[in-house]
């Protein structure tokens, strides 16, 4: 279990170049494996064009109270970058003047922002359909200062996304330290005691499944119905879905990979599974990510590679809808995470 960043560790992965470098070398530059630019040309999918906008997904903040070994932000206590008000504010004035629907807040850990709060109540007045934000559920027991989060989602409809590796302790503490299972399953509960995740109630709970290890998910129904039995048996929890989704070789969980000598097979594993029809919902085409110092994104994957949009328009400040509307997007290797079997995003399996 890592206990420090990448960052923190002054590891060469903390570097995004060193990151592509992997990516684009050995078994994709000898010709073992096609590129990913390669594999969508066979099926004409080449190049992949953005639609109409739908999700603005903002990372407000690297900053996270857990280090978890697979996580492709290489967020961590020890990561300092913090959205400030003046970025957020420039986020809301596109989001009043933008067809988004959904407003997806991540980090790190997102309640760490100091204006998260103060964030979350303006948005909420713009009217936006699905306002998402991505809990680890710790945070909801790690500081007194963070333990009326539930009711203030609640107030605000917040949509609540929790991280969930497993319904077990073992394999949820392997993934994510030392007694995060039992601080999740306290946040859990005192969600389900306002109502959220509970059958026929508008207050979303949705839970995510990241492998732990070197392997790709299993099917997302199937998964679902496990957890959702063992938690309400175990723990009398109940949640709205579960989103299934696969861990890109980027970060943390590329170091992981390395470091385990399982990179190549997993490449293998992702390359063998690409499904040409996860392709045409991929989050990239109506999604758009936005870094906590305000730059554009074609995803959160990319944002963390440092792969910024092919557009004139590079920075929230500067949003133009027809510049960014059609634009190409930027891809490499790691897209293969998105398009393996039923395919992934943040909203789950896309085929």
């Amino acid at each position: 279990m890592a206990i420090k960043s990448l960052h923190k560790r002054e590891s060469d992965l903390a570097n995004s170049n060193r990151q592509l470098e992997i990516l684009s070398n050995g078994i994709f530059k000898n010709g073992e494996l096609p590129t990913f630019k390669e594999k969508i040309s066979e099926t004409d999918q080449f190049p992949l064009k953005a639609k109409k906008l739908e999700i603005l997904q903002i990372n407000v903040g690297y900053m996270c109270n857990q280090v978890c070994e697979h996580c492709h932000v290489d967020a961590g206590p020890d990561r300092k970058e913090i959205m400030t008000r003046e970025t957020m504010q420039q986020c809301l004035d596109v989001i009043k003047n933008t067809g988004a629907h959904t407003l997806d807040l991540t980090g790190g850990a997102p309640e760490m922002n100091p204006d998260f709060r103060w964030f979350v109540e303006e948005a909420a007045k713009v009217g936006i359909k699905d306002f998402i934000v991505r809990s680890n559920l710790t945070i909801i027991r790690a500081n007194k200062k963070y333990y009326d989060l539930p009711e203030f989602f609640k107030k605000h409809n917040v949509h609540v996304v929790s991280s969930m590796p497993h319904w077990t302790r073992g394999k949820t503490d392997k993934q994510r330290g030392d007694g995060v299972f039992d601080k999740s399953i306290k946040a859990l509960q005192e969600l389900n005691a306002v109502g959220y995740g509970m059958p026929g109630s508008s207050l979303k709970l949705d839970l995510v499944y990241n492998p732990s290890g070197a392997f790709l998910p299993g099917d997302q129904m199937a998964m679902e119905k496990d957890f959702k039995k063992a938690l309400l048996e175990d723990f009398g929890i109940q949640f709205h879905n579960l989103f299934a989704i696969t861990n890109l070789p980027i970060s943390r969980f590329l170091d992981y990979l390395i470091a385990s000598e399982n990179y190549e097979d997993y490449m293998y594993s992702l390359v063998e599974a690409y499904n040409p029809a996860a392709v045409e919902n991929v989050m990239c085409t109506n999604t758009l990510s936005v870094s906590w110092d305000g730059y554009l994104f074609d995803c959160d994957f990319n944002q963390m590679l440092e792969l910024p949009v092919n557009s004139k328009a590079k920075h929230i400040s500067e949003y133009n809808q027809d510049l960014l509307e059609g634009r190409n997007i930027v891809i490499s290797q790691h897209c293969y995470g998105c398009t393996a079997g039923a395919g992934s995003s943040c909203q789950g399996s896309v085929a």
